[in-house]
C-alpha cells in the first residue's frame, strides 16, 4: 500500500484536472453511507466491537480492484496533523478525524474514492470529480459499492432501503454534492439571494469543509438533504438543474461585472495579486479570499495566461495541516501565516500581473462605475 508521504505529495486527480464547468465549479463529490447487519451503529457500539468489524472489513476494502497500490491507515497509528491533512483533501470528515480506536481510511492511488471505516455508519464511501461531474462520481462509488455489498451483508430492508445510523440517510444512504466558486454573485450581493432560493426547494448550502463551516473564498458546497424514497438518479438529475440554475447566475454577475463595473473589478484583482505576491504574513481566511479574487481574474482575462491549477493547488497547500507536514513540526498560528506567505509568494512568481486596464477591450460607457459601498 501506498505510504502517506507519497501520497501527500502527490495531488488528487481532481485538484489538477479540469472537468465541465471548472471555472466555476471546482468538485462534484458522492458519498454513500452504508452498514453491516448484526453490528451495532459506531456511535452505539463498545470500542472491541468497532475494532471487530474493523478487522473483518478492512481486507475486503482493500482488496476492491480500485484500491491497489492506494492508501490505507489505522487512525490509531495517525498523528492528529496527519488525519487533519487528510481532511482539508476531503478524503475524510471532521467528524471522522475526531475518532481514534477501530476506525481507519482507505484511499485509492488517484485519491479520487475513499472509504472512512467507521465514521457515524461502518461505511461512508465517496467518490470525487472535477467539474461538474455528479454522474462519474456516482460511477465511481456505485461500483466500489457494489462489489463490496457482494463479500459483505449489508443492513437493508425492502421498505426502508439502506438502514443508517442517521434516519434523513436512510433509503439511498447517498448525498451528492458540488463545490461551486461564486465571487460574482458575492461582489453583487446576489448570493443570500440565491442561496435562499436553493434552500428553498430542499437543497443545502454549506462551507468549505460541510456542515457548520463557513464559505470561505467565496466556496460554497450545494447538496441534497433527502435520500429516503428517491432514486439516485433523480437526486442527481435534480442537483444538477439547480447547479446549472447558479452557474447561469454567476456566469451573468460575472458580465455584469466586467460590463458596469470593470474597474472596481480590475482594482480588486489588481490588489489581490499584489498582496499575495508580496506579502510576508498571510492568515488563512485572507488567503484564500485573495486567491479567489485572483482566480476571478484568471477566469476574465485580467489576469492573462494564468494556469489557474497553480491557484488551485495553492488553496490546498496553504492549509493549517499541510502548512505544518511542510514545516515538519507544529506550528504557531503566526508561524503558519509567515509559511503561507512564503509559499504563495514562491508559486505566483510564473504568474504575471493583471493586464492594464487601458489594454483591456472593456465597455466604456459604464467604466469606472462601482457598487455603492459604505466609507469606513
Amino acid at each position: 500500500m501506498m505510504r502517506f508521504t507519497t501520497l501527500i505529495k502527490n495531488p488528487a486527480d481532481w485538484m489538477r484536472g479540469s472537468g465541465p464547468h471548472s471555472d466555476i465549479v471546482m468538485t462534484s463529490r458522492v458519498r454513500l453511507a452504508r452498514n453491516l447487519r448484526n453490528y451495532p451503529f459506531p456511535g452505539w457500539s463498545q470500542e472491541k466491537q468497532r475494532q471487530d468489524l474493523l478487522q473483518l472489513a478492512r481486507p475486503f476494502v482493500e482488496a476492491l480492484p480500485e484500491m491497489k497500490d492506494g492508501y490505507s491507515e489505522e487512525y490509531a497509528t495517525l498523528s492528529k496533523i496527519k488525519k487533519q491533512v487528510l481532511v482539508e483533501r476531503h478524503l475524510i470528515s471532521r467528524e471522522h478525524a475526531a475518532r481514534s480506536s477501530g476506525c481507519a481510511v482507505v484511499v485509492d492511488r488517484k485519491q479520487s474514492v475513499s472509504i472512512m471505516i467507521n465514521e457515524e455508519d461502518h461505511f461512508r464511501m465517496q467518490g470525487i470529480r472535477p467539474g461538474l461531474s455528479l454522474r462519474a462520481a456516482f460511477e465511481a462509488i456505485d461500483r466500489v459499492d457494489t462489489e463490496l455489498e457482494e463479500k459483505l451483508p449489508y443492513a437493508f430492508d425492502s421498505k426502508l432501503g439502506y438502514l443508517t445510523a442517521c434516519p434523513t440517510n436512510l433509503g439511498t444512504g447517498m448525498r451528492a454534492s458540488v463545490m461551486v466558486h461564486l465571487p460574482g454573485l458575492v461582489l453583487t450581493d446576489q448570493v443570500s439571494q440565491v442561496m435562499k432560493a436553493v434552500t428553498k426547494i430542499g437543497l443545502a448550502v454549506r462551507g468549505l469543509y460541510g456542515e457548520g463551516t463557513e464559505a470561505l473564498g467565496n466556496l460554497f458546497q450545494i447538496s441534497n438533504q433527502k435520500t429516503l424514497g428517491e432514486k439516485e438518479s433523480d437526486i442527481i438529475s435534480e442537483i444538477e438543474t439547480v447547479v446549472q440554475g447558479v452557474l447561469k447566475s454567476e456566469e451573468q454577475a460575472r458580465v455584469r461585472l466586467r460590463e458596469d463595473h470593470f474597474t472596481m473589478l480590475s482594482d480588486q484583482v489588481g490588489r489581490a495579486y499584489a498582496i499575495l505576491r508580496h506579502a510576508h504574513i498571510l492568515n488563512s481566511k485572507e488567503a484564500l479570499n485573495l486567491l479567489s479574487m485572483l482566480r476571478l481574474g484568471a477566469d476574465l482575462d485580467i489576469v492573462p495566461q494564468c494556469d489557474r491549477s497553480i491557484l488551485d493547488m495553492l488553496l490546498l497547500e496553504i492549509q493549517p495541516a499541510h502548512l505544518q507536514m511542510r514545516a515538519g513540526r507544529e506550528l504557531s498560528p503566526e508561524d503558519r501565516d509567515v509559511l503561507r506567505a512564503e509559499i504563495t509568494r514562491q508559486r505566483l512568481q510564473s504568474i504575471g500581473g493583471p493586464t492594464n486596464v487601458s489594454q483591456i477591450d472593456s465597455p466604456t460607457p459604464t467604466e469606472g462605475t462601482q457598487p455603492e459601498q459604505n466609507d469606513e
